[in-house]
């Protein structure tokens, strides 16, 4: 990897650490509501990759993506806005890169991949760092914030599956977004109802989605092709590290026992199973 490549990777990571980070900051610090937030992620976010130049234009004007994609991505920024009110920065991005790659690794699997005992192992591990994660106690996230951040993330799973064949991968996340951004309409109601929008949350919202989603999608798909799929998985796995380091450092949360034990067993076991996949292969 060139060391312009290592850059562009280690800022798309940065920037999928810094989602959780501003969400958690515009949603508990400035008290903007989850609905408005998604909007303004989903609204920027599209606003900006309409203003990037493709490097290989389609030929019809229109944006090419597709409304089931743009679904999936609507689906999971409305899951990973609500889970951040009740779940931390780095709880919720292991809980949000665990579901996508075991969603992942299923949905391998029921296209005939078959795991080996080493990977089995891994498997058995990752869902055992999970259970440590949820056991009932003072430092346990709230059930229902897990479940909204395992919606979003098999949302993102599908969302990611679906695009494994783009060809213009750019101009597809572009249309993407713009349909997300409609799918996400009927959440005014609830935002004009029940929502405030002070300035400093909706800041917050917009640099989420034009800075380190629109921004650190692209650059995560400029560097994807020089990385092999495990390295890639495996890269991002990195991001709950990240995120629960700034979490400590910019939020004031805990950098407890439980989760340095979940993240060591959930990130160690998918880690393995794709080691064994690439072994394999």
């Amino acid at each position: 990897m060139t060391k312009t490549n290592l850059i562009m990777t280690l800022l798309a990571l940065f920037a999928f650490a810094g989602n959780s980070i501003l969400c958690r900051m515009a949603l508990d610090v400035e008290q903007i509501d989850a609905a408005s937030f998604t909007l303004l992620r989903l609204a920027s976010g599209a606003a900006l990759l309409t203003l990037l130049p493709l490097s290989s234009p389609p030929r019809s004007a229109k944006p090419i993506g597709s409304w089931r994609s743009g679904f999936w991505l609507m689906l999971y920024a409305v899951g990973f806005s609500y889970a951040y009110r009740f779940v931390d920065a780095g709880a919720g991005a292991l809980v949000l890169f665990a579901a996508v790659q075991l969603m992942m690794l299923s949905w391998a699997a029921a296209k005939g991949e078959r795991l080996s005992m080493g990977g089995v192992i891994g498997l058995l591990a990752a869902a055992g760092g999970l259970l440590i994660l949820l056991l009932p106690g003072v430092d346990a996230p709230q059930p229902a914030g897990v479940a909204l951040m395992v919606t979003a993330g098999i949302a993102w799973a599908l969302y990611s599956i679906r695009g494994q064949g783009s060809v213009a991968p750019i101009a597809d996340t572009r249309g993407n977004f713009q349909r997300a951004f409609v799918w996400a309409l009927p959440l005014i109601v609830p935002a004009l109802l029940w929502g405030q929008v002070p300035p400093s949350g909706a800041a917050l919202a917009v640099l989420s989605g034009a800075l380190t989603s629109a921004l650190g999608y692209v650059l995560w798909y400029r560097v994807l092709p020089t990385l092999s799929t495990v390295a890639a998985s495996v890269c991002q796995l990195s991001v709950p590290v990240w995120a629960a380091l700034a979490g400590v450092f910019l939020l004031g949360e805990s950098f407890t026992l439980r989760l340095v034990l979940s993240s060591g067993l959930v990130l160690g076991g998918i880690s393995l199973v794709l080691w064994q996949k690439q072994h394999r292969a």
